[in-house]
């Protein structure tokens, strides 16, 4: 039985020991097909491809093959080294390069594959640099054709590089960080590459980001792992245990181990203001920093656009599958969808300057946030799961509920502020007057 033998071999101590060691080094991925499912584009490259999962299919190849060469030759202008010099940097490093990818074909040699990371890794560079250097019309970048270039131009970067940003943000499209630093410790000082990378490809993907003078030295693994460092404020991973043994109960509730097993009511937005919750824009850009305190929410402000729905959804796939990566932004969406049910929780968290639509219609905004979470496993244990306990517990007591109610009605306007005063004053005038004549009845005065 010759497959007895095979298996024998294939469970070798060797081998599965290997097997791990090449996990460790994976950081790229293949999106699941149930994953794909939901949203199939969000996950597949539109302009350009970046890596070797999608560097074959046709219309990207004509697309910007011709202009990843005219980049691999500006590049190599510009720097005055030849390109030996960096195919041999490069070399050193090809087997971590080739490591991670997971499920990469067998049939990639390594010759090919050097020759994919140094056209794609070179253009990548390219671009994040002419979008540094561009500011307004007329600027130009390198030796290119001027304002007339399509691609390293302000032409370009208005038309353009929008879509080469949405596909740096797709999981099956990175490059790993190691290929760009590797290319640009070739050309200057070693000890500046990790923060000139992180300059120019936040100042690509998050441009509203500022890195903190204390963490500029970050490491990531690739684009979107630093964009999603980005979205928590460039730290790491800040998932803890706030409160041990929860069980998840439904697809968006948790249930809290108490005496009495009872669980969470996921309320949306408006049911939140009418219970009493206040909504207030947080002063930190990080994801993570909702917090709820004094009847008020306090939640991060957030640009919905074009590119948010696709940028979410590879966040959330790169959470699912990469050990140790966290969960931060699959709790944030998840928690979004929680406060999101229809258009009106939009409008609201939008008066509260919380979301800034740039995508049209409220409703495609609650739409879109719907859609992302479907299928989303949240840890039952995450830093969010305090915030969904404190307004539970806010919510489920009547008083907060009768002052909201009092609030909203007669103190929304001034009119209505005033009206109640009024009436209170009227009130209590009658009541003044009852007393005197009942008082006078009962004890007249003596003349």
């Amino acid at each position: 039985m010759d497959w007895v033998i095979n298996l024998e071999e294939k469970l070798g101590g060797d081998k599965i020991s290997k097997a791990v060691d090449d996990w460790k080094k994976r950081a790229i991925y293949r999106v699941s097909t149930c994953a794909k499912d939901l949203n199939p584009r969000a996950y597949l490259p539109h302009a350009v491809s970046f890596g070797p999962f999608h560097c074959n299919e046709v219309e990207l190849k004509l697309q910007m093959d011709v202009h990843k060469h005219r980049a691999l030759h500006h590049f190599l202008e510009q720097s005055g080294k030849p390109l030996t010099g960096y195919v041999n940097e490069l070399l050193a490093v090809l087997p971590d390069l080739m490591a991670s990818y997971d499920s990469l074909d067998i049939c990639w040699q390594q010759d090919e594959f050097l020759q994919l990371m140094l056209l794609d890794g070179c253009f990548m560079l390219e671009i994040l640099r002419a979008n540094d250097e561009i500011k307004i019309p007329n600027d130009v970048y390198g030796d290119y054709d001027g304002v007339a270039d399509p691609i390293f131009s302000y032409h370009g970067k208005v038309y353009v590089m929008p879509y080469i940003k949405r596909d740096m943000l797709m999981l099956q499209n990175q490059l790993p960080m190691l290929l760009l630093r590797t290319l640009v410790e070739a050309t200057i000082a070693k000890k500046d590459s990790v923060i000139y990378l992180n300059k120019i490809i936040l100042s690509f993907v998050n441009p509203g980001y500022k890195i903190p003078s204390n963490q500029q030295q970050v490491d990531s693994l690739h684009v979107l792992d630093l964009y999603r460092k980005s979205l928590l404020g460039l730290g790491q991973s800040q998932t803890t245990t706030l409160i041990p043994e929860t069980t998840r109960k439904s697809k968006f509730c948790f249930c809290i181990e108490q005496k009495e097993s009872t669980a969470d009511i996921v309320r949306s937005a408006m049911k939140l203001h009418e219970s009493g919750v206040d909504f207030k824009a947080s002063d930190s850009t990080s994801i993570m920093d909702i917090s709820f305190r004094g009847g008020k929410l306090k939640l991060p402000a957030i640009i919905v656009d074009d590119t948010t729905e696709s940028a979410f959804l590879n966040l959330v796939a790169f959470e699912r599958v990469h050990v140790g990566a966290g969960n931060e932004v699959t709790s944030f969406v998840s928690f979004m969808d929680n406060i999101i049910d229809s258009a009106k929780d939009v409008s609201l968290l939008h008066s509260s300057g919380i979301l800034n639509n740039h995508i049209g219609s409220d409703e495609a905004v609650a739409n879109l946030f719907n859609g992302i979470s479907k299928d989303v496993t949240p840890d039952p244990a995450g830093s969010l799961e305090k915030v969904h306990k404190e307004l539970d517990d806010y919510c489920s007591k009547k008083c907060n509920e009768w002052r909201a109610n009092l609030k909203h009605t007669y103190f929304k306007s001034p009119w209505a502020s005033v009206s109640l005063f009024a009436a209170i004053f009227v009130i209590l005038l009658t009541t003044a007057q009852t007393l005197y004549a009942i008082l006078s009845y009962h004890h007249p005065l003596k003349s």
